[in-house]
């Protein structure tokens, strides 16, 4: 046990050593006027030269509003340009300009010469092990990582019914979701805060249900089912939502299940929602669950020209889907 804390100490020290060698104390790095962050974007940038804001905050894990100021400094220095998605009118691709890419140059310059001295201080079979233990490290540290990661939906709790604060949380998601991914602004938020509060009054009736996903006692993502909503025995699948920390890890499943059971036992005939085109994750998520797409249409009602998306299930109430 003594041999695995002294282990464990010394990579700790020797992590601590090489992260300040290689200036990630120091507010700028590789010689540029930028911080260590920056450098990052600039890197994943020229990697991945279609690369979005929302990918490039999920390969940095970094939080959505610090890649959105880092990208605002850099477009404002010229070092990177905005463009429309070809598929998605709504989401923007980056991708370095010239400016951005001599500047990129030369922090691999600079990289690679701190590369290129520590190593001429050691031996070949040296060389070749720093470069395979550093890999295995680097690799063991992002399989911890995600497996926390999903270790964390199995403490998800999923509560039926209405809970304090999840009108506002509800709202709150929406608004930052779609003001990120739609520009939606004042306009969507009102709504959906209104809408949610209509729809609380309801859910007396056997009909409707709304369910919450909890983590640490804390709301990290709804969903609910109108029985009122809609015509001809179908339900209105409303307010699907998750915290961006929490996707990925099986919960939206978990919830879209719920509303699914909920319906065969209220015996309606087909469930439908609404949504729009470009949120990619969900509508394979809906596709998987046995919804098709049956129409798609131009609208504008929440503010911002979208194209709005109708899914509809059918449902076999001998059978839960």
């Amino acid at each position: 046990m003594n041999n695995k804390i002294d282990l464990t100490e010394q990579i700790r020290s020797s992590s601590r050593m090489m992260v300040r060698e290689l200036g990630f104390m120091r507010s700028t790095l590789a010689a540029t006027n930028y911080s260590p962050s920056a450098i990052h974007v600039l890197l994943e940038i020229e990697q991945n030269p279609t690369i979005t804001p929302a990918q490039l905050a999920e390969l940095l894990i970094l939080e959505k509003s610090t890649i959105s100021r880092l990208i605002q400094k850099l477009l404002c220095n010229g070092e990177i340009i905005e463009s429309t998605n070809i598929e998605d009118g709504r989401l923007k691709n980056l991708s370095l300009t010239a400016k951005g890419k001599n500047l990129v140059n030369g922090i691999h310059r600079f990289g690679q010469q701190q590369v290129i001295f520590a190593l001429e201080k050691l031996a070949v079979k040296q060389q070749q092990a720093v470069a395979e233990g550093i890999t295995l490290y680097a690799n063991a540290l992002k399989q911890h990582r995600l497996k926390q990661t999903n270790d964390t939906a199995q403490f998800i709790d999923i509560y039926e019914g209405y809970r304090s604060g999840l009108i506002g949380k509800i709202t709150q998601m929406h608004a930052e979701f779609y003001f990120e991914h739609a520009n939606f602004g004042e306009f969507f938020e009102k709504k959906i805060a209104m809408d949610v509060s209509e729809f609380i009054n309801r859910i007396g009736e056997p009909c409707n249900q709304i369910w919450s996903a909890i983590h640490n006692n804390h709301i990290v993502g709804s969903i609910a089912v109108d029985g009122q909503d809609l015509a001809c025995g179908h339900a209105h699948l409303r307010w699907f939502i998750l915290d961006p920390k929490c996707r990925g890890m099986g919960i939206g499943r978990l919830l879209l299940d719920k509303t699914l059971s909920f319906c065969q036992t209220q015996s309606f005939k087909a469930i439908e929602l609404w949504t729009f085109k470009g949120l990619n994750t969900a509508a394979r998520l809906y596709q998987q669950a046995g919804f098709k797409l049956v129409q798609e249409q131009e609208g504008s009602q929440w503010g911002t020209s979208v194209i709005e998306q109708h899914y509809i299930k059918n449902l076999n109430i001998n059978k839960i889907s």
